[in-house]
Order: structure tokens, then C-alpha cells, then sequence
């Protein structure tokens, strides 16, 4: 999937490459959004699933859900991310983008820059 030129050009309208790519940038925004969506849409993906199977036996009928968000700090190669991910109640999704206990995520920044449309962003 790429993202639309149309999207991009309007993040980057009046912008700088400093203001894109700087510390506090479009990029680092976008890879604050990201890492912050994705867990997201896993959790939920994971409680869907959950809601599908049948209870196992013995166990409670109280169905796993939503518990909040933990802040986790991530380091990129652009810096560090502080992050609020989502929990579940019973602590049963196993993270596959960010995982559990891991702090260094050098794959944002390469998967946010390849989508950059004939490298117009470059410094």
C-alpha cells in the first residue's frame, strides 16, 4: 500500500525539510501516530478473535476487553518515542510490532521514508 500524494502533499504544504524531518517533525509525528495505531488495531484484531472461540472450559464468562493504556518510550533512529499503548484485561495479546519488553524500533523510520513520494523530502 502506498500512501496518496495527495496526503502527503498536503503534510508537507509550507513545511521545510527541517520541518518535516527535525526532531519534532512531520516525521516524527508520523512515526508517533503509527507505532501508537498499529497496537491499536492488533488489540482489537486479538479481543475480535477471542470473542469468536468458544470459552474455554472452566473459565470465567467475564469477556477479555479493553484496560486502559501503558506508557511505553521506544527508541527509533530519529530518537526516542514515548508512547500510550493499549492494554487488555487479561493480559493474553502477545504484541507483534512493538513486543513486549522491546524499546528499540529501528524499522519506522525506514518503512515511513520509503513511502515518501521521488524523495522530495530530502534535506
Amino acid at each position: 500500500m502506498r500512501i496518496g500524494n495527495d496526503l502527503l502533499d498536503e503534510l508537507m504544504k509550507g513545511r521545510s525539510a527541517r520541518d518535516l524531518l527535525g526532531k519534532d517533525g512531520v516525521l516524527a509525528e508520523l512515526t508517533k501516530a503509527l507505532a501508537e495505531r498499529a497496537p491499536s488495531v492488533e488489540l482489537d484484531d486479538h479481543l475480535t478473535e477471542e470473542r469468536a472461540l468458544p470459552p474455554a472450559e472452566g473459565a470465567s464468562q467475564a469477556a477479555n476487553r479493553r484496560d486502559g493504556s501503558s506508557q511505553k518510550t521506544i527508541t527509533t533512529d530519529s530518537g526516542k518515542v514515548a508512547l500510550d499503548l493499549p492494554r487488555d484485561c487479561d493480559g493474553s495479546r502477545d504484541p507483534v510490532l512493538i513486543a513486549k519488553y522491546k524499546r528499540r524500533c529501528p524499522v519506522f523510520d525506514t518503512k515511513i521514508i520509503e513511502v515518501l513520494p521521488d524523495n522530495r523530502t530530502r534535506c
